[in-house]
């Protein structure tokens, strides 16, 4: 029987291990976390349950995938459903209103609220539909890095409508030209977060990312969202994988052009073929410090990261639901401090998430789980214990104000995840979100391969590398990744 190693049980290196596995191979993950997941974990203190990371589920189907390819019932391991609304919305100005997930409710409701035109919501999600359409089967369930992807059906039709993904202005230009209101253009410009990226520097093909969460749906797992690790780890045992935690990787082990196996607490074990589900800029400097380093991509800008407050609330909050944003006045200076100063503005946009409000035994009785995320520069040595501080202050004046209640008094719980810790708990380089930024025309070329120029045995996955970050498309990465398997 062949073998495989996985290094790092994020969600793409789960994926892996399970495609793997149905092809035969007997399959080993190497996880450094006493845990499974990476970003992808929960915890709970006094009684309330956080999901650490990801907290919007799209894409359902990408789940459900890997338990058809096994041979195995999606319902029998993993539930969810879908959203009746996406997100509830509230401005500086005192505008606030909640988005259906119907696109022609939300339309009606952005005309309402916003002014714009309910036509021309539509039409906006139209043009998003299409760039998925355009970009799909071209570029997210095929490598970037192989020849045949350029020559066939879905290449000379995207070839044909290359134009429709306007890919030479901004996100925030193509959306400024499509809409009056500076809060719709805001609306649709916080999309650009969802890949770590600057709607004023992001090219805007990334206007398809709202044709995930309105045109197919967002979801809510039943059991959060690391009921979403917990049945691909259960699904991925059954098929006779094997996880290894608090065995971090020390090193690749080379021989000629291949990597012979992987070395965990001292000890070689020999694989037929690795898989690194483990950051690439820490694949290649930690794990592989004596290959020939690809520098032109290991050394591209960072994505956005994020500082979280995870804050057991005593009280619940009608007027709140699953998803919520509290917009910051100025969007352009927020970025600006993100990207070109590395800091943290003082009037940040602040996403809360409460899973108590779809799984009430998440908080205790009466009280709500507040999941409390701005968006923060990669870790380039700030002084993050200033920055958290004058942070939390910021936005429990923010969001005090805006609810009429004094938040901080009914804190009774609380934990705090920054770049910092980002970084030391899931090897991602600079704690950034997504690998390097998106604020280029030509990003998705300048992500790492889904497999090695380098070692004939040797293949990437996870939110580093191609397609991109985000649950996903780190299950793609491990589709594209395996395929090449033989």
């Amino acid at each position: 029987m062949k073998t495989a190693g996985v290094v790092g049980a994020g969600i793409g290196g789960i994926a892996a291990a399970i495609r793997l596995a149905v092809k035969g191979y007997r399959v080993e993950v190497f996880e450094g976390n006493s845990y499974p997941g990476g970003k992808l974990s929960s915890f709970e203190i006094n009684g309330y349950r956080f999901d650490a990371g990801p907290s919007l589920f799209t894409m359902p189907q990408l789940v459900d995938d890997l338990f058809r390819l096994a041979g195995k019932n999606p319902t029998d391991y993993f539930q969810y459903q879908k959203l009746p609304e996406t997100c509830r919305y509230f401005y500086e100005d005192g505008t606030r209103f909640t988005a259906d997930a119907e696109p022609a409710l939300l339309a009606k409701t952005i005309e309402k609220y916003l002014g714009e035109p309910a036509e021309q919501v539509l039409a906006h999600l139209r043009d998003s539909a299409v760039k998925y359409e355009v970009t799909e089967k071209l570029f997210l369930h095929r490598s970037l890095h192989k020849v045949g992807t350029y020559f066939n059906r879905d290449a000379l039709k995207g070839y044909l409508n290359l134009g429709k993904l306007d890919a030479f202005r901004s996100m925030n230009q193509a959306n400024s030209s499509r809409f009056t209101d500076p809060r719709a253009v805001q609306l649709f410009n916080r999309y650009a977060t969802y890949n770590g990226s600057d709607p004023y520097q992001t090219p805007a093909t990334m206007n398809i990312i709202p044709h995930l969460e309105y045109n197919i749906g967002a979801f809510f797992p039943k059991g959060g969202m690391v009921a979403i690790t917990n049945s691909l780890v259960k699904l991925a045992e059954d098929l006779g994988v094997t996880f290894h935690y608090t065995s971090p990787v020390e090193k690749l082990l080379i021989d000629g052009k291949r990597i012979s196996g992987v070395q965990v607490k001292g000890e070689a074990l020999s694989y037929d073929i690795v898989i690194s589900n483990m950051d690439v800029v820490n694949t290649f400097r930690k794990l592989l410090p004596d290959a020939r380093q690809p520098e032109r991509i290991l050394r591209q800008p960072k994505s956005s990261s994020a500082l979280i407050f995870y804050w057991g609330v005593k009280k619940q909050f009608p007027e709140l639901g699953l998803h919520n944003i509290f917009f910051s006045k100025d969007y352009a200076t927020e970025f600006h401090h993100i990207f070109q100063q590395k800091t943290i503005h003082h009037d940040p946009t602040v996403y809360i998430n409460i899973t108590a409000k779809y799984e009430p035994n998440d908080a205790p009785a009466g009280g709500e789980n507040w999941f409390v995320m701005v968006n923060a520069p990669a870790n380039d040595g700030q002084d993050w214990g200033t920055l958290i501080a004058e942070t939390r202050q910021n936005i429990l004046t923010k969001i005090s104000r805006q609810l009429g209640e004094n938040i901080e008094t009914l804190i009774e719980a609380e934990d705090v995840l920054d770049p910092r810790l980002i970084e030391s708990r899931t090897s991602s380089s600079q704690g950034a979100l997504y690998g390097n930024s998106s604020n280029n025309r030509f990003a998705a070329f300048l992500r790492h391969a889904n497999f090695s120029r380098q070692f004939n045995n040797l293949y990437f996955v996870g939110g580093s590398v191609h397609p991109g970050g985000g649950v996903p498309l780190c299950l793609l990465s491990a589709k594209i990744a395996t395929e090449m398997v033989k």
